[in-house]
């Protein structure tokens, strides 16, 4: 999928959406399909509760770990650091929790409330090939992600 049109069709999804999970199983339907990966999530940042839960994701099987410990994994650094983690390889980051055997590389991109600052959520992606972001598609996801933050109510955004 051309990222343009990605970009168009996620702009839609915000706009029109009626349903948030809804909305949000679309929008990990075409970051997998635009990217061709594995495995993409949606996560909620909840921090009144200190944890992370899923909300919708488009893969071969539901995520290892659908609620977690804000503080925990990849999203962990994520939210404490405000900032995108790309690991190239999985294997050699004692931070990964593993969810599936095969996955090589993973980008957790923050959604952010720019006003606050604060992580409302997260999109993680999976790939089985080592090092599959690139700084290019980094910065796209990063892009995508600012697209989709209205999908993030603000009762969300508040905790």
């Amino acid at each position: 999928m051309e990222r343009d049109k990605l970009m168009k069709d996620l702009h839609s999804l915000v706009s029109g959406a009626s349903g948030r999970v809804a909305a949000l199983q679309k929008v990990a339907e075409l970051l997998r399909s635009a990217g061709n990966y594995r495995w993409v999530g949606l996560y909620d940042v909840d921090r009144a509760a200190g944890i992370v839960k899923n909300v919708v994701w488009s893969g071969p099987g539901a995520p290892e770990f659908p609620t977690f410990p804000i503080s925990k994994g990849l999203t962990g650094a994520v939210i404490s650091t405000r900032a995108t983690v790309n690991v190239g390889n999985v294997a050699a980051d004692s931070r990964y929790l593993t969810a599936f055997g095969t996955t090589r590389s993973e980008i957790i991109v923050p959604v952010l409330d720019r006003t606050s600052e604060t992580v409302v959520g997260t999109i993680d992606v999976e790939s089985e090939k080592p090092n599959a972001f690139s700084e290019e598609v980094q910065s796209y996801l990063e892009a995508c992600s600012s697209v989709i933050l209205p999908l993030w109510p603000r009762l969300i955004m508040a905790l």
